[in-house]
């Protein structure tokens, strides 16, 4: 249940068989979520940490209007809110994206886990730094990148993620998002998504059909987005 987990943890540093049935046993129930579910919402007190094991999830706040700013992405392999062993509350809510799978750990198992397991505790408490950069790149896009950027950074940061964990080979890869969903993402309106996907397709740089990513340029789309992985943190060395 936690491949995805392992592969991507394995990317920072060596996971040890002992530490790997360590995080095995931690685990505990797989739920499901259907899309467009919230999965953890905002100010409730939560006794687990969600692992998603398939699908595609979003961290995001809501303001009276009704408009939603989504702040992150999460794929499989990530823990969606382990920050909640240690806020118990969230400040915000996730949902489900698409179908989604994930694997339950208790708080009680985690806080044993790296009560005993010390570096895996530090590979853990790395993933959350990992996501605080993440979230720093997603202002810099939100505030200062181009719509056509901000796609096109979009698609280059999933494409190296879902790499991390086997879910992409290549450049092509799957991606089971509507246009709506692009625009809530990066705060544009589908016109501009639109419009901006359209650029891409002519350019001959990325195309956008039938869920699935054809990147046909990968050095002018990173280019375009100003896309640097470093802020991913996807070097293995002893932590």
């Amino acid at each position: 249940m936690i491949d995805k987990l392992l592969m991507r943890l394995r990317r920072f540093d060596t996971v040890s068989a002992a530490e790997e049935q360590a995080l095995r046993s931690a685990a505990s129930d797989v739920v499901c979520f259907d899309r467009y579910r919230t999965i953890v919402k905002a100010k409730e007190e939560q006794q687990f940490s969600n692992l998603l094991i398939e699908g595609i999830v979003h961290r995001y706040k809501d303001l009276q209007d009704g408009s939603r700013q989504s702040l992150e992405l999460s794929v499989a392999g990530d823990f969606i809110d382990l920050h909640s062993l240690l806020m118990k509350r969230l400040d915000h809510n996730i949902g489900a994206l698409t179908n989604c799978r994930l694997v339950l750990f208790p708080h009680d198992r985690l806080k044993a886990l790296i009560g005993e397991w010390h570096h895996l505790g530090r590979l853990l408490w790395l993933s959350t730094m990992i996501d605080a950069s993440i979230h720093r790149e997603w202002i810099v896009s939100l505030g200062l990148r181009s719509a056509k950027a901000r796609i096109a950074h979009l698609i280059c940061e999933i494409k190296v993620r879902l790499e991390t964990v086997a879910l992409a080979e290549g450049l092509t890869y799957e991606l089971p998002l509507t246009q709506e969903d692009f625009g809530e993402l990066l705060g544009l309106t589908a016109v501009h998504v639109n419009r901006s996907l359209r650029e891409l397709r002519e350019q001959d740089v990325v195309t956008f059909n039938k869920k699935v990513v054809d990147i046909r340029d990968w050095e002018r789309l990173t280019a375009i987005a100003e896309f640097d992985p470093f802020y991913l943190g996807l070097r293995q060395e002893p932590r």
